[in-house]
């Protein structure tokens, strides 16, 4: 209980609630004190100016008779004078001597007095007058004195219902609190169990923590989703790579056995090593696959002009479509800025322009387009192919993903895997679309910097080697 962070937060909680109240009631006393005593001050100084006004006009005998009219005149009786001469003899008033305690003027006391034979509480000042004559002005503060015990009393009691209200606050918000961390708890509990399926619920409020849970789901999608694609890829590499790796060594064996010379001996050698060189390459590609998408390599990013890039390439790959048969069309725009790292994006492009080559067939077009739409470039690679099956375009770019079509093409289905990790690092995004006949594919790439890129943890390697160009299904 003692460690209980639930338990942490209701006692914050209510210590922040009884604080905030104690403090807004103690404004509240103090404030209202205040302003009983200013109120009081105010109409003895107002009182005493008066007074002093008529003893000008008229001396001692004015002043008497004025102190006697207002005490004639004071409805709510609380009107408190004493004039007094030299030898502090009572002239006028309502006291019937002069206070000790009160000994400095215009200096304001609080104390008992007696006024005809009944005791009560006053507030008054001292001024003096000509001659040795004193005058003494105040107020009956009986009822305010009151109050002003009251009150802390009334506080007691508020601090008792302050208190009460804390606790059942603090363990309202105990019991939410420990509700939603037990419903995360659990979740947790069961994925470390095997049950990717769980999921953290929501209240359907649409508060925080609606939101914190739909965060938390998001998140699980995603790891189930990385989940499956590690169980794929490692089926994928146990079937695709036991061929050709069982195929180098029956060769070897074979020509271990059979071979009648050095010339068939160096000959089933050599083809071992095109296929372990195949199973090389893929590795190679699955690593470069990863460390892209691991976002660790922008140390070479940089503003270029993708026209001169995407010429080169044009030129490039003519050759290949007409060994092929096919026309390479390039439609690009004089001066096309764009940024990130020219290597991988000039290896993304190979792999599109490849597939499309591999798979058009003869006699059919090639195209390659660029444009800048706000302020994002857009890539296009066109072919006139069998394309790909609409239910298969979204699984186009997983890794080892081969269709129907594609089956019969050498490669490892890595091709398109790799456009999408340099895409998506360069915070852009790789779209199929169905070209009627044949598949277009679409890179869309940032102009500019979107955002601080981070230098790399590993030097950059230089231009990528290549990679298997067959994921197009």
């Amino acid at each position: 209980m003692i460690r209980s962070a639930s338990l942490k937060l209701a006692a914050v909680y209510g210590i922040l609630f009884a604080a905030s109240a104690f403090a807004l009631v103690f404004f509240l006393w103090w404030a209202t004190t205040g302003l009983l005593d200013r109120q009081v001050e105010a109409a003895i100084r107002a009182d005493a100016q008066g007074l002093s006004e008529q003893w000008e006009d008229g001396g001692v005998p004015n002043l008497v008779f004025t102190i006697k009219q207002r005490l004639v005149e004071n409805v709510d009786d609380d009107a408190i004078y004493l004039l007094t001469d030299a030898l502090q003899r009572v002239i006028a008033g309502n006291l019937e001597r002069w206070p000790a305690k009160v000994a400095s003027p215009a200096v304001f006391y609080e104390l008992n007095v007696s006024r005809n034979g009944i005791k009560s509480v006053a507030e008054v000042a001292r001024y003096d007058l000509p001659g040795g004559f004193r005058l003494l002005v105040g107020r009956d503060v009986k009822g305010s004195a009151q109050l002003k015990h009251l009150l802390p009393g009334s506080l007691l009691y508020t601090a008792l219902l302050v208190g009460v209200l804390a606790l059942v606050g603090g363990v309202v918000m105990r019991n939410l609190f420990r509700r939603m961390v037990a419903d995360v708890s659990s979740t947790a509990a069961a994925i470390a169990r095997g049950d990717l399926q769980r999921r953290v619920r929501r209240s359907g409020r649409g508060d925080e923590f609606d939101d914190m849970a739909e965060s938390i789901n998001t998140m699980l999608e995603r790891i189930a989703k990385l989940m499956d694609g590690v169980r794929q890829v490692s089926n994928s590499i146990a079937h695709d790579l036991r061929t050709p790796i069982a195929r180098a060594r029956a060769r070897l064996e074979d020509a271990f056995a059979h071979a009648k010379g050095e010339v068939e001996l160096r000959a089933a050698v050599e083809r071992a090593i095109g296929d372990l060189d195949a199973v090389t390459a893929v590795f190679q590609a699955l690593m470069r696959i990863a460390e892209i998408e691991a976002g660790s390599r922008r140390s070479a990013f940089a503003e270029m002009d993708f026209g001169p890039l995407l010429a080169d390439l044009a030129d490039l790959y003519g050759a290949l479509a007409e060994e092929h048969g096919l026309t390479l069309e390039l439609h690009v725009p004089d001066t096309l800025p764009a940024y990130g790292d020219r290597d991988m994006i000039q290896q993304a492009l190979a792999n599109l322009l490849d597939n499309a080559i591999k798979f058009s067939p003869p006699g059919s077009t090639v195209s390659l387009s660029a444009d800048l739409v706000d302020k994002r470039v857009r890539i296009t690679v066109a072919d006139q192919g069998p394309g790909i099956p609409e239910a298969d375009r979204g699984r186009a770019t997983e890794r080892f993903f081969r269709g129907e079509q594609a089956r019969s093409t050498p490669g490892s289905g890595l091709g398109l895997a790799l456009v999408q990790a340099v895409a998506m690092l360069h915070d852009g995004a790789l779209v199929l679309e169905d070209a009627a006949p044949g598949l277009r594919a679409v890179i869309t790439l940032p102009s500019a910097p979107t955002r601080m890129e981070e230098p790399s943890s590993s030097p950059h390697d230089g231009a990528m080697a290549a990679l298997p160009h067959d994921a197009h299904a």
